[in-house]
């Protein structure tokens, strides 16, 4: 489970039918710090999180368990909304 930021909406006028019901966020990266951590990548909102909220995202083949199907073509996927860190 990683840290990131939501910093834009992917719009697509054609996908998967398996994702049919999901937006697709940009999300930055984070460390522990709340720093950025490595390049964009695009992920399934699973959860409904808005642009500039930090999330919660997984990758690799887990990313596909918070969706309804088996098989999805998804490498990361928003799994929850962080409200607060305390460090």
């Amino acid at each position: 489970m990683f840290f990131g930021k939501v910093i834009g909406t992917v719009w697509a006028t054609r996908k998967d039918e398996n994702l049919q019901n999901f937006k697709l966020q940009f999300i930055q990266p984070l460390n522990a710090k709340g720093e950025r951590s490595g390049e964009p990548i695009v992920a399934v909102d699973t959860i409904g999180a808005g642009q500039g909220e930090i999330v919660f995202y997984i990758t690799a083949r887990e990313a596909t368990i918070p969706l309804p199907v088996d098989m999805a073509p998804v490498d990361a996927s928003i799994i929850g909304i962080v409200d607060r860190i305390d460090v």
